[in-house]
């Protein structure tokens, strides 16, 4: 699968992206959130914080799933998400 880079600017909260591509004359629409995670918001606190994000993660949106994670900072880490069905879409493309 080939990549492009978008950078987004890393503004507290969740970012809502919608992307629409045309690739070889097929349109997709793609949906993407993008939410900072902080380690304070740990409900239960600890110096693991792959436990911490798992904690977080596992209430999620559902009809979100995990795309990325980001480099995290001391503060937050970045979490890319995108629409299950749009996911499925990407697969499909893919085998198409």
């Amino acid at each position: 699968m080939s990549f492009i880079a978008v950078p987004i600017p890393q503004l507290p909260g969740k970012q809502e992206i919608e992307i629409n591509v045309v690739i070889n004359g097929q349109k997709q629409d793609l949906h993407y959130r993008v939410e900072l995670f902080r380690w304070d918001e740990c409900s239960t606190p600890s110096f693991n914080r792959v436990e911490c994000l798992r904690e977080m993660l596992s209430t999620y949106d559902k009809e979100w799933t995990l795309y990325y994670i980001g480099s995290p900072s001391d503060d937050f880490v970045p979490i890319t998400f995108v629409k299950k069905e749009d996911l499925v879409k990407q697969r499909e493309m893919l085998t198409a």
